[in-house]
């Protein structure tokens, strides 16, 4: 049985996704094509406007605690997993009824359901590094990163007109960019987590990313076919 792991950026759940609803309605039709085929579904939700807004509220009375600012975040990831679920559970696809709270949890559930649907699990690891975690354990063919740029880039694209965007590169070329292995601060974002980044280089794990505001290349992406983003291996 095929199995397909994807970190659904909570970018893709914002105001400026043009219509959000569609967006969904788009992603349950992607869902249940792709489980039609065979093919079982992970998406790892992340926290996006919620989680940043949360800890922004709670960093000036928390302070520094990091591990404290990460449960805040991990709890907006879990309310936007909860909404992906419900929509995709209206569109009659067959989701458990429970929002898994860890790796393990999550695994038991994907052994017995098509489509499982969670967000973060513990402080110091972001939605990117748990979809890489569990891509890794389901022996995934590669773990896809949906968000709001296109491609992998030298720099912030939206920051930085003259950024080069990549087409293929390898995992030494993307820790480059994205950094050392380090969690730096709660609520953080970049186009992949430096982590899990590192994760699925030493475990030789082929990343994707692409913009999932496109559903045509997250689906195609998903469906093991030619998608347009950058593709990670080697």
């Amino acid at each position: 049985m095929t199995v397909r792991v994807a970190a659904l950026g909570g970018s893709l759940l914002r105001p400026e996704v043009e219509d959000r609803q569609a967006w969904l309605r788009s992603l349950s039709e992607s869902v249940r094509d792709i489980t039609r085929r065979g093919i079982r579904l992970v998406l790892v939700v992340g926290g996006g406007a919620p989680a940043r807004e949360g800890i922004q509220l709670a960093e000036p009375l928390i302070g520094e605690d990091v591990a404290a600012l990460d449960r805040i975040g991990i709890a907006a990831t879990r309310l936007n997993a909860r909404i992906v679920s419900e929509a995709i559970s209206c569109a009659g696809i067959e989701v458990p009824d429970t929002i898994p709270e860890s790796i393990e949890n999550a695994l038991l559930l994907a052994a017995e359901n098509a489509v499982v649907i969670m967000g973060g699990t513990v402080p110091g690891h972001t939605t990117d590094n748990v979809a890489i975690m569990m891509a890794c354990a389901l022996e995934a063919d590669r773990c896809l990163i949906a968000t709001n740029v296109s491609h992998v880039h030298s720099a912030d694209p939206r920051n930085n007109p003259d950024a080069i965007r990549f087409e293929e590169m390898s995992h030494d070329e993307l820790r480059e960019i994205v950094g050392p292995p380090i969690h730096r601060s709660a609520g953080g974002s970049g186009v992949i987590d430096p982590i899990g980044a590192d994760r699925a280089r030493k475990a030789g794990l082929p990343l994707a990313v692409l913009d999932g505001r496109h559903m045509e290349r997250l689906h195609a992406c998903l469906c093991g076919e030619a998608f347009e983003g950058t593709n990670i291996e080697g």
